[in-house]
Protein backbone atom coordinates (compact mmCIF):
# COMPACT_ATOMS: atom_id res chain seq x y z
CA UNK A 1 0.00 0.00 0.00
CA UNK A 2 1.16 3.63 -0.46
CA UNK A 3 -0.48 6.63 0.50
CA UNK A 4 0.05 10.16 -0.68
CA UNK A 5 -1.32 13.57 1.10
CA UNK A 6 -2.22 17.23 0.26
CA UNK A 7 -3.21 19.80 1.25
CA UNK A 8 -2.20 22.62 3.33
CA UNK A 9 -3.16 24.34 7.19
CA UNK A 10 -5.28 26.90 6.57
CA UNK A 11 -6.23 25.88 2.79
CA UNK A 12 -9.99 24.33 1.84
CA UNK A 13 -9.23 21.11 2.38
CA UNK A 14 -6.66 18.13 3.22
CA UNK A 15 -6.84 15.07 1.11
CA UNK A 16 -5.01 11.28 1.25
CA UNK A 17 -4.98 9.08 -1.98
CA UNK A 18 -4.59 5.44 -0.70
CA UNK A 19 -3.46 2.79 -3.29
CA UNK A 20 -3.62 -0.98 -2.42
CA UNK A 21 -6.27 -1.49 -0.41
CA UNK A 22 -7.96 -4.87 -0.88
CA UNK A 23 -11.25 -5.05 -1.94
CA UNK A 24 -14.00 -6.36 0.31
CA UNK A 25 -12.95 -4.37 3.36
CA UNK A 26 -15.73 -3.33 5.33
CA UNK A 27 -15.23 0.65 5.64
CA UNK A 28 -17.64 3.50 6.37
CA UNK A 29 -16.97 6.93 7.54
CA UNK A 30 -17.91 6.84 10.67
CA UNK A 31 -14.54 4.41 11.48
CA UNK A 32 -12.30 7.28 10.37
CA UNK A 33 -13.84 10.06 12.14
CA UNK A 34 -13.63 8.51 15.65
CA UNK A 35 -9.98 8.43 15.26
CA UNK A 36 -9.90 11.88 13.64
CA UNK A 37 -11.79 13.00 16.81
CA UNK A 38 -9.28 11.56 18.94
CA UNK A 39 -6.47 13.55 17.32
CA UNK A 40 -8.17 16.47 18.28
CA UNK A 41 -8.57 16.05 22.28
CA UNK A 42 -6.04 16.09 24.74
CA UNK A 43 -5.35 18.22 27.09
CA UNK A 44 -3.10 21.34 26.44
CA UNK A 45 -4.31 21.81 22.85
CA UNK A 46 -4.79 25.26 21.43
CA UNK A 47 -7.70 27.79 19.81
CA UNK A 48 -7.61 25.70 16.28
CA UNK A 49 -9.26 22.66 17.63
CA UNK A 50 -12.17 24.29 18.82
CA UNK A 51 -12.92 25.75 15.30
CA UNK A 52 -12.29 22.68 13.03
CA UNK A 53 -14.64 19.55 13.58
CA UNK A 54 -13.16 17.22 11.49
CA UNK A 55 -15.33 14.64 9.51
CA UNK A 56 -13.92 12.63 6.52
CA UNK A 57 -15.45 12.23 2.83
CA UNK A 58 -14.73 8.87 1.41
CA UNK A 59 -14.99 10.21 -2.23
CA UNK A 60 -13.75 6.54 -4.25
CA UNK A 61 -12.71 3.67 -3.46
CA UNK A 62 -16.23 2.42 -1.69
CA UNK A 63 -19.26 1.54 -2.59
CA UNK A 64 -21.77 0.31 -0.31
CA UNK A 65 -20.04 0.41 2.75
CA UNK A 66 -17.05 -2.08 1.12
CA UNK A 67 -13.96 -1.36 -0.61
CA UNK A 68 -13.79 -1.76 -4.52
CA UNK A 69 -9.99 -2.49 -4.75
CA UNK A 70 -9.65 1.21 -6.21
CA UNK A 71 -7.39 4.16 -4.75
CA UNK A 72 -9.45 5.64 -2.05
CA UNK A 73 -9.30 9.17 -1.88
CA UNK A 74 -10.34 10.76 1.50
CA UNK A 75 -10.95 14.37 2.25
CA UNK A 76 -11.27 16.47 5.34
CA UNK A 77 -12.35 20.23 5.01
CA UNK A 78 -11.19 22.87 7.08
CA UNK A 79 -13.66 24.81 8.62
CA UNK A 80 -10.85 27.85 9.17
CA UNK A 81 -10.49 28.27 5.06
CA UNK A 82 -13.30 30.69 4.99
CA UNK A 83 -11.35 33.37 7.02
CA UNK A 84 -8.10 32.67 4.51
CA UNK A 85 -10.01 32.18 1.00
CA UNK A 86 -8.29 35.35 -0.43
CA UNK A 87 -4.63 34.98 1.70
CA UNK A 88 -4.33 31.34 0.46
CA UNK A 89 -6.56 30.92 -2.74
CA UNK A 90 -5.16 29.64 -5.91
CA UNK A 91 -5.75 32.23 -8.17
CA UNK A 92 -3.30 35.01 -8.93
CA UNK A 93 -4.04 38.21 -6.83
CA UNK A 94 -3.77 41.83 -8.32
CA UNK A 95 -2.02 44.61 -7.29
CA UNK A 96 -4.88 45.87 -4.90
CA UNK A 97 -5.93 42.75 -3.57
CA UNK A 98 -2.31 42.52 -2.58
CA UNK A 99 -2.28 45.45 -0.74
CA UNK A 100 -5.73 44.15 1.29
CA UNK A 101 -4.10 40.72 1.90
CA UNK A 102 -0.79 41.81 2.99
CA UNK A 103 0.36 38.46 5.29
CA UNK A 104 3.85 37.94 3.65
CA UNK A 105 6.31 35.91 6.91
CA UNK A 106 9.89 36.93 6.55
CA UNK A 107 10.73 35.86 10.21
CA UNK A 108 11.18 32.60 10.77
CA UNK A 109 10.08 30.35 14.08
CA UNK A 110 13.33 28.26 15.38
CA UNK A 111 12.57 24.84 15.51
CA UNK A 112 10.16 25.29 12.72
CA UNK A 113 10.64 24.58 8.60
CA UNK A 114 10.41 28.04 7.89
CA UNK A 115 14.03 28.76 7.03
CA UNK A 116 14.89 25.50 5.78
CA UNK A 117 12.13 25.39 3.29
CA UNK A 118 12.71 28.80 2.44
CA UNK A 119 16.03 28.68 1.40
CA UNK A 120 15.35 25.08 -0.21
CA UNK A 121 12.19 26.01 -2.62
CA UNK A 122 13.25 29.33 -2.85
CA UNK A 123 10.32 31.33 -1.03
CA UNK A 124 10.41 35.02 0.26
CA UNK A 125 6.98 34.58 1.59
CA UNK A 126 7.72 31.89 4.40
CA UNK A 127 3.76 31.51 4.73
CA UNK A 128 4.39 28.65 1.50
CA UNK A 129 6.56 26.76 4.22
CA UNK A 130 4.35 27.13 7.09
CA UNK A 131 1.11 25.95 5.53
CA UNK A 132 2.54 22.72 4.46
CA UNK A 133 4.84 21.82 7.27
CA UNK A 134 2.48 22.16 9.53
CA UNK A 135 1.22 19.24 11.54
CA UNK A 136 -2.28 20.20 10.72
CA UNK A 137 -1.92 17.66 7.35
CA UNK A 138 -1.30 14.64 10.46
CA UNK A 139 -5.60 15.02 9.99
CA UNK A 140 -5.36 12.42 6.90
CA UNK A 141 -2.41 10.86 8.20
CA UNK A 142 -5.00 9.31 10.80
CA UNK A 143 -7.25 9.04 8.34
CA UNK A 144 -4.65 6.99 6.84
CA UNK A 145 -3.87 5.07 9.40
CA UNK A 146 -7.89 4.13 10.81
CA UNK A 147 -8.13 2.38 7.38
CA UNK A 148 -5.27 0.08 7.83
CA UNK A 149 -6.91 -0.36 11.69
CA UNK A 150 -9.84 -1.23 9.81
CA UNK A 151 -7.65 -4.26 7.75
CA UNK A 152 -5.53 -4.82 10.94
CA UNK A 153 -9.03 -5.87 12.92
CA UNK A 154 -9.94 -7.99 10.40
CA UNK A 155 -7.09 -10.29 11.42
CA UNK A 156 -7.32 -9.77 14.79
CA UNK A 157 -4.48 -7.64 15.25
CA UNK A 158 -4.89 -4.77 17.51
CA UNK A 159 -3.12 -0.56 17.95
CA UNK A 160 -2.99 0.70 21.31
CA UNK A 161 -1.34 4.08 22.24
CA UNK A 162 -0.81 5.81 25.52
CA UNK A 163 1.31 8.81 26.72
CA UNK A 164 4.42 7.88 29.19
CA UNK A 165 5.94 10.90 30.04
CA UNK A 166 5.08 14.97 29.17
CA UNK A 167 7.37 17.74 30.76
CA UNK A 168 9.57 15.50 32.70
CA UNK A 169 6.27 13.97 34.75
CA UNK A 170 6.88 10.10 34.26
CA UNK A 171 4.44 7.61 34.59
CA UNK A 172 5.62 5.04 37.10
CA UNK A 173 2.22 2.84 37.49
CA UNK A 174 1.76 1.41 33.98
CA UNK A 175 0.34 -1.82 33.75
CA UNK A 176 -1.62 -3.27 31.47
CA UNK A 177 -3.55 -6.62 30.44
CA UNK A 178 -3.99 -6.29 26.83
CA UNK A 179 -4.20 -3.55 24.22
CA UNK A 180 -7.73 -3.34 24.51
CA UNK A 181 -6.87 -2.32 28.06
CA UNK A 182 -4.79 0.11 26.60
CA UNK A 183 -7.39 1.44 24.51
CA UNK A 184 -9.96 1.91 26.98
CA UNK A 185 -7.99 3.46 29.98
CA UNK A 186 -6.13 5.92 27.67
CA UNK A 187 -9.17 7.14 26.22
CA UNK A 188 -10.37 7.79 30.10
CA UNK A 189 -7.79 10.07 30.40
CA UNK A 190 -7.53 13.90 29.37
CA UNK A 191 -3.92 13.07 28.55
CA UNK A 192 -4.03 9.53 27.33
CA UNK A 193 -2.00 8.35 30.38
CA UNK A 194 -2.28 5.07 32.33
CA UNK A 195 -1.11 6.23 35.34
CA UNK A 196 -3.85 8.14 36.94
CA UNK A 197 -1.77 10.02 39.87
CA UNK A 198 0.71 10.86 36.72
CA UNK A 199 -2.05 12.28 34.74
CA UNK A 200 -2.90 14.54 37.67
CA UNK A 201 0.86 16.04 37.23
CA UNK A 202 0.98 15.94 33.82
CA UNK A 203 -2.21 18.52 33.26
CA UNK A 204 -0.47 20.46 36.32
CA UNK A 205 2.82 20.65 34.01
CA UNK A 206 1.06 21.40 30.51
CA UNK A 207 -1.03 24.65 32.81
CA UNK A 208 1.92 25.47 34.08
CA UNK A 209 4.01 25.46 30.90
CA UNK A 210 0.77 27.33 29.19
CA UNK A 211 1.07 30.25 32.05
CA UNK A 212 4.44 30.80 31.44
CA UNK A 213 4.34 31.54 27.70
CA UNK A 214 5.82 28.01 27.03
CA UNK A 215 5.90 24.36 25.50
CA UNK A 216 6.49 20.92 27.09
CA UNK A 217 6.84 17.04 24.90
CA UNK A 218 6.98 14.03 26.45
CA UNK A 219 7.10 10.50 25.33
CA UNK A 220 4.51 8.16 23.93
CA UNK A 221 4.31 4.21 23.48
CA UNK A 222 2.47 2.32 20.75
CA UNK A 223 1.52 -1.67 21.25
CA UNK A 224 0.39 -3.92 18.72
CA UNK A 225 -0.91 -7.41 19.59
CA UNK A 226 -1.95 -10.87 17.85
CA UNK A 227 0.89 -9.93 14.64
CA UNK A 228 1.68 -13.37 12.88
CA UNK A 229 5.43 -14.13 13.05
CA UNK A 230 7.61 -13.12 9.92
CA UNK A 231 6.41 -9.72 9.28
CA UNK A 232 9.21 -7.45 7.32
CA UNK A 233 12.44 -9.05 6.44
CA UNK A 234 16.14 -10.17 6.90
CA UNK A 235 17.26 -10.22 3.90
CA UNK A 236 17.44 -6.56 2.49
CA UNK A 237 18.22 -3.24 4.94
CA UNK A 238 15.03 -1.32 3.20
CA UNK A 239 12.54 -4.36 4.29
CA UNK A 240 13.62 -4.50 8.28
CA UNK A 241 10.43 -3.91 9.16
CA UNK A 242 11.76 -2.42 12.79
CA UNK A 243 13.58 0.72 10.39
CA UNK A 244 10.29 1.14 8.69
CA UNK A 245 8.83 1.45 11.88
CA UNK A 246 11.30 3.81 13.51
CA UNK A 247 10.97 5.83 9.87
CA UNK A 248 7.15 6.32 10.64
CA UNK A 249 7.65 7.79 14.10
CA UNK A 250 10.43 10.47 13.01
CA UNK A 251 7.97 11.21 10.38
CA UNK A 252 5.95 12.87 12.78
CA UNK A 253 6.49 16.34 13.18
CA UNK A 254 8.03 17.61 16.59
CA UNK A 255 9.57 13.40 17.16
CA UNK A 256 12.89 13.26 17.41
CA UNK A 257 13.30 9.82 18.88
CA UNK A 258 12.51 6.14 18.67
CA UNK A 259 13.02 3.12 20.37
CA UNK A 260 12.07 -0.49 20.04
CA UNK A 261 11.01 -2.65 23.17
CA UNK A 262 13.79 -2.00 25.74
CA UNK A 263 15.55 0.23 23.40
CA UNK A 264 18.20 2.54 24.66
CA UNK A 265 18.30 0.70 28.15
CA UNK A 266 19.45 -2.32 25.84
CA UNK A 267 22.88 -0.73 26.23
CA UNK A 268 23.82 -0.66 29.40
CA UNK A 269 22.57 -4.68 30.09
CA UNK A 270 24.15 -7.64 29.29
CA UNK A 271 23.01 -10.02 26.65
CA UNK A 272 21.42 -12.42 29.15
CA UNK A 273 19.04 -9.30 30.43
CA UNK A 274 18.54 -8.11 26.87
CA UNK A 275 17.38 -11.13 24.41
CA UNK A 276 14.29 -13.27 24.87
CA UNK A 277 14.37 -16.96 25.47
CA UNK A 278 12.39 -19.18 23.08
CA UNK A 279 9.06 -21.70 24.26
CA UNK A 280 7.27 -23.71 22.39
CA UNK A 281 3.94 -25.38 23.37
CA UNK A 282 1.49 -27.74 21.38
CA UNK A 283 -1.35 -25.10 21.69
CA UNK A 284 0.23 -21.59 20.92
CA UNK A 285 3.55 -22.29 19.16
CA UNK A 286 6.46 -20.48 19.39
CA UNK A 287 6.32 -17.48 22.13
CA UNK A 288 9.38 -16.06 24.00
CA UNK A 289 9.46 -15.95 28.11
CA UNK A 290 9.88 -11.88 27.67
CA UNK A 291 9.61 -9.09 25.31
CA UNK A 292 12.25 -6.73 25.46
CA UNK A 293 13.26 -6.80 22.06
CA UNK A 294 9.64 -5.29 21.39
CA UNK A 295 8.68 -8.26 19.43
CA UNK A 296 10.45 -7.58 16.49
CA UNK A 297 14.30 -9.87 15.76
CA UNK A 298 16.44 -9.17 13.00
CA UNK A 299 13.84 -6.95 11.25
CA UNK A 300 10.73 -9.31 11.23
CA UNK A 301 8.39 -9.94 13.84
CA UNK A 302 8.44 -12.54 16.65
CA UNK A 303 4.76 -12.70 17.18
CA UNK A 304 4.58 -11.21 20.69
CA UNK A 305 3.47 -7.98 20.78
CA UNK A 306 5.32 -5.03 18.69
CA UNK A 307 6.16 -1.94 21.38
CA UNK A 308 7.34 1.16 19.91
CA UNK A 309 7.89 4.22 21.54
CA UNK A 310 8.59 8.26 20.48
CA UNK A 311 9.82 11.13 21.87
CA UNK A 312 7.88 14.43 20.77
CA UNK A 313 10.05 17.78 21.40
CA UNK A 314 8.20 20.30 23.08
CA UNK A 315 6.02 22.58 20.24
CA UNK A 316 8.00 25.20 18.57
CA UNK A 317 5.48 28.05 18.52
CA UNK A 318 6.18 30.11 21.65
CA UNK A 319 4.17 32.67 23.45
CA UNK A 320 7.51 33.70 24.93
CA UNK A 321 9.13 33.83 21.63
CA UNK A 322 13.13 32.89 20.82
CA UNK A 323 15.07 35.18 18.95
CA UNK A 324 15.16 35.08 15.13
CA UNK A 325 16.52 36.91 12.12
CA UNK A 326 14.15 38.60 9.40
CA UNK A 327 15.12 37.44 5.87
CA UNK A 328 14.58 40.56 3.95
CA UNK A 329 16.16 43.03 6.44
CA UNK A 330 18.59 40.85 8.51
CA UNK A 331 17.31 42.44 11.88
CA UNK A 332 16.98 40.52 14.87
CA UNK A 333 13.49 40.02 16.05
CA UNK A 334 11.72 37.98 18.70
CA UNK A 335 9.83 35.31 16.49
CA UNK A 336 6.25 35.91 15.51
CA UNK A 337 3.33 33.29 17.09
CA UNK A 338 0.88 31.33 15.15
CA UNK A 339 -1.95 30.13 17.16
CA UNK A 340 -0.45 27.10 18.68
CA UNK A 341 -0.30 24.23 21.78
CA UNK A 342 1.47 24.00 24.86
CA UNK A 343 1.37 20.66 24.42
CA UNK A 344 0.21 17.91 21.50
CA UNK A 345 1.90 15.12 23.01
CA UNK A 346 -1.60 13.32 23.76
CA UNK A 347 -2.61 13.85 20.35
CA UNK A 348 0.79 12.92 19.12
CA UNK A 349 -0.41 9.23 20.55
CA UNK A 350 -2.99 9.16 18.48
CA UNK A 351 -0.77 10.19 15.26
CA UNK A 352 2.05 7.32 16.25
CA UNK A 353 -0.69 4.70 16.79
CA UNK A 354 -1.87 5.37 12.88
CA UNK A 355 1.46 5.44 11.43
CA UNK A 356 2.36 2.35 13.28
CA UNK A 357 -0.91 0.55 11.87
CA UNK A 358 -0.03 1.68 8.57
CA UNK A 359 3.51 -0.05 8.38
CA UNK A 360 1.81 -3.44 9.98
CA UNK A 361 -0.70 -3.13 7.78
CA UNK A 362 1.45 -2.55 4.94
CA UNK A 363 3.68 -5.61 5.73
CA UNK A 364 1.06 -7.94 6.58
CA UNK A 365 -0.22 -7.59 2.66
CA UNK A 366 3.19 -7.32 1.42
CA UNK A 367 3.48 -11.35 2.76
CA UNK A 368 0.23 -12.79 2.42
CA UNK A 369 -1.55 -10.96 -1.02
CA UNK A 370 -3.60 -7.60 -1.46
CA UNK A 371 -6.30 -8.42 -3.86
CA UNK A 372 -9.31 -9.32 -1.77
CA UNK A 373 -9.74 -9.86 2.17
CA UNK A 374 -11.40 -13.78 1.59
CA UNK A 375 -8.29 -14.58 -0.09
CA UNK A 376 -5.91 -13.00 2.43
CA UNK A 377 -7.81 -13.99 5.68
CA UNK A 378 -6.99 -17.79 4.09
CA UNK A 379 -3.37 -17.27 3.63
CA UNK A 380 -2.90 -15.66 7.02
CA UNK A 381 -5.11 -18.91 8.82
CA UNK A 382 -2.60 -21.27 6.62
CA UNK A 383 0.64 -19.80 7.95
CA UNK A 384 -0.11 -19.08 11.44
CA UNK A 385 -1.31 -23.17 11.76
CA UNK A 386 2.25 -23.65 9.83
CA UNK A 387 3.81 -22.18 12.06
CA UNK A 388 2.53 -23.12 15.35
CA UNK A 389 3.52 -26.60 13.91
CA UNK A 390 7.14 -25.97 12.26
Amino acid sequence: MRYLTAGESHGPQLTTIIEGVPAQLELVASDINEDLARRQGGYGRGRRMQIEKDQVQIVSGVRHGKTTGAPIALVVENKDWTHWTKIMGAEPLNEEEEKEVKRKLTRPRPGHADLNGAIKYGHRDMRNVLERSSARETTVRVAAGAVAKKILAAFGIKVGGHVLEIGGVKAENVHYDSVEDIQNRSEASQVRCLDEEASVKMMEAIDAAKKDGDSIGGIVEVVVENVPIGLGSHVHYDRKLDGKLAAAIMSINAFKGVEIGIGFEAAHLPGSQVHDEITWDEEKGYSRKTNRLGGLEGGMTTGMPIVVRGVMKPIPTLYKPLQSVDIDTKEPFEASIERSDSCAVPAASVVAESVIAWEIANALLETFGQDQMGTILENVDRHQAKAREF
